[in-house]
């Protein structure tokens, strides 16, 4: 292992030569007589044909916009430094937690600057393992990604989800385990789908066609496909063509008795269908109609089901449905809502295990089928619990644990003699017990307490004036606890401090903190991410002329809102994939699903409150705005690049002063998942020189 000093690697980025100011020049951008009235008022969008972003015409601009992004990029000396840093913190060996294959595992382990991680399989946990499937070796770009990778509970057979070039789509393909051997059938036009193993088959869903990129997706439905079959011959199981826009999802409990389908129509919510599969001419039947609470299935004891829910417990629980009568009044809670909010379970070797979090950060347990706890299992610190794998036919459970500034490191556990030990660790080429983390407490606009981490090096002298990046997300009950990012490092060593707010809409304190920041009270958010920032300068860790503020996807959008809300408060803002027209997001993809958190500009009153945030419709000429890098992709398919294009051509028509307003585009990249390591060094490596220079520091 190579070690660099991260106090050598300042000094030594100290000596380039400072960038001077850059002007840059940006490429011309038409506009269009395009409007569109919502509910009496008026609203231009000259830049709609950017939507259209397979079009020549757009590829052109993007092609423009990239060459002067690249041309302001190359002028920072820095730059290919800071790049040769980034891959070499990149090298390091990491693993993801081992999946139970009949009496075996297979897991992840991605070797260095690997752009894919490679399949590895045991035969047991004694077992010397091998590489099993490389998708490095299907693609010279590394765009070929697995997505899901689920073994047959025989063990006999693992089917994979296989996505190109960062694509929401995915085909699914199989393999006889034992002789690595591919079965003839391909499956497509799959997207968002599970995979649940029954008999010589398995469930799945997709749509009916792909189409454009940016189409709208309607009309998912459950198939049942059996093996050595063509998928032209798969079984509808499950369709609902009077609602299009709801997608379904196909488990199946591991004793191959029951299978449970979910229906959603947004990001929260579900209802559920139940067929007894030991009946042969057995239907799918309703269980639990609605969409007003989350039903996540567990597996099941015996003729009961277990669910984790939110049904009258905004902090979640676990339950048991008798699958001889759904009502609820026959629901028996058999893990009550705790203080603590319930993260996730699973069921494993006579036990139940537990994920919960105190203050954004991971607690772990271990309760009885009873749903007594009985012994709650270690963690280091601050950090969080990324994923659990366990089997109610298998005495060990695997976990993977990492915090802001380690690695996840995959734990096995014996639940039957209550062993703890380490089964992989990854060999860093730094040091994380250079780093500390806290959290603090501030108060937002309407006195709402919320916590934030706060993570730099050990011995950092704060003096008001530090670059400072603050990162948020704040929607769809997502919860964002500590979690390591291999580029922020570059930031931390360097004498950066990086901040991370809880803000309403995530998933923290539970149901009621999640349904604070969304739909009308969406600007709560916003607000929490503001507050944080006057908090940081505040208590002196830094001012507007040092101070970043970044954020993906929903976060994109968080960007995008503070800094038309607040362009005086912030140096630098780095949106990325962000949702930035909120009065068409809906009319893309799976944007109709988002509705639930934003609200829609269909509805009067949400589109009130839409419009006084869109990012794309609060730019305002004249105004100083941050130093702006947006970055997207050309493969998204989630938040389709349309919301980031039109937003970047309207932020250089506006903006006054020097600040640079960029945009970076990538090629045959999608959303994030499955990206190429190599993809993902030299976007972030692009973000960072950009962030150094406009905080002005001293490299």
């Amino acid at each position: 292992m190579v070690k660099i000093s991260s106090f050598l690697f300042f000094l030594a980025l100290g000596l380039s030569a400072t960038v001077s100011a850059q002007n840059p020049v940006y490429p011309s951008t038409k506009k269009v007589q395009q409007s569109d009235t919502y509910h009496g008022v008026v609203v231009e969008d000259p830049y709609r044909w950017l939507e259209d972003d397979h079009s020549p015409e757009t590829k052109q601009w993007v092609a423009q916009q990239n060459q002067t992004t690249e041309t302001y990029l190359a002028a920072i000396p820095f730059r290919d430094s800071l790049r040769s840093r980034m891959k070499s913190l990149w090298s390091y060996l990491r693993f993801q937690t081992p999946i139970r294959c009949g009496s075996g595992y297979f897991y992840y382990r991605q070797d260095g600057i690997q752009n894919q991680p490679v399949l590895f399989y045991m035969k047991g946990i004694e077992y010397v393992p091998y590489a099993y499937f490389d998708p490095n070796k299907v693609s010279e770009k590394g765009t070929t990604a697995l997505s899901q990778t689920v073994p047959s509970p025989d063990g006999k057979y693992v089917a994979f989800q296989v996505s190109e070039a960062g694509s929401d789509w995915n085909v699914i393909r199989i393999k006889e385990v034992k002789n690595l051997k591919s079965l003839p059938e391909l499956i497509t036009g799959v997207k968002f789908s599970n995979i649940a193993w029954f008999k010589d088959g398995f469930f799945y869903s997709r749509y009916d066609s792909p189409g454009p990129m940016n189409a709208i997706n309607q009309h998912h439905s459950v198939y049942y496909h059996r093996l050595n079959t063509p998928a032209g011959q798969d079984s509808l199981v499950w369709a609902d063509k009077e609602h299009p826009l709801r997608n379904f999802q196909a488990s199946v409990t591991e004793d191959q008795r029951f299978l449970v389908i979910s229906g959603s129509e947004s990001t929260s919510g579900n209802c559920l269908y139940f067929q007894d599969l030991r009946k042969p001419d057995a239907k799918p039947v309703a269980m639990v109609k609605g969409f007003d609470y989350d039903f996540d299935l567990l597996g099941n004891i015996g003729d009961q089901l277990v669910f984790m829910t939110n049904y009258m417990a905004g902090r979640k629980k676990i339950i048991l449905m008798d699958t001889k009568n759904f009502a609820p009044s026959h629901w028996k809670d058999l893990v009550p809502e705790q203080k603590e909010i319930l993260q996730s379970a699973s069921l494993g070797w006579k036990n139940i295990i537990t994920h919960y979090m105190k203050d954004a950060s991971s607690r772990l347990y271990v309760h009885n089928l009873q749903g007594l706890k009985t012994h709650e299992i270690p963690l280091n610190g601050l950090g969080t619990v990324e994923s659990i794998s366990a089997s109610p036919a298998d005495s060990f459970m695997f976990y993977s644990f990492s915090t802001f500034t380690s690695p996840g490191v995959v734990y096995r556990y014996n639940l039957k003699t209550s062993k703890l030990g380490q089964q992989f660790k990854s060999s860093l080429p730094f040091q994380p017990e250079n780093f500390e983390t806290k959290q603090v407490f501030y108060t937002s606009k309407d006195g709402t307490r919320i916590p934030m981490f706060i993570v730099h090096r050990k011995g950092l002298q704060i003096n008001g004036k530090t670059p400072t990046l603050l990162f948020g997300y704040g929607g769809f009950n997502i919860s964002k606890t500590p979690e390591f990012k291999t580029e922020r490092l570059v930031f931390l060593e360097n004498g950066g401090i990086f901040a991370m707010p809880n803000l309403r809409g995530g998933g923290e304190y539970g149901t009621e903190w999640h349904m604070a920041g969304t739909r009308l009270k969406k600007q709560n958010v916003f607000d929490d991410f503001i507050a944080a920032a006057e908090y940081l300068i505040k208590e002196g860790y830094t001012d507007p002329d040092h101070l970043a503020i970044g954020g993906r996807s929903n976060g994109g959008l968080l960007v995008g809102a503070a800094m038309t809300q607040r362009p005086d408060l912030f140096k630098v803002a780095l949106p990325a994939v962000g949702v930035m027209d909120m009065l068409r997001f809906q009319k893309f993809t799976i944007g109709w699903a988002w509705v639930s958190d934003f609200g829609s500009s269909d509805k009067a009153e949400e589109f009130k409150a839409l419009y006084q945030y869109s990012p794309l419709h609060n730019l305002k000429a004249g105004v100083r705005y941050p130093a702006t890098l947006v970055t997207t992709a050309d493969h998204d398919d989630r938040v389709v690049p349309g919301h980031s294009f039109k937003f970047a051509a309207r932020l250089q028509e506006l903006h006054k002063g020097e600040n640079p307003v960029l945009i970076r585009v990538d090629v045959d990249a999608g959303h994030g998942a499955g990206k190429p390591t190599e993809k993902l060094i030299d976007e972030q490596s692009d973000i960072f020189a950009f962030l150094f220079h406009n905080l002005g520091m001293k490299l």
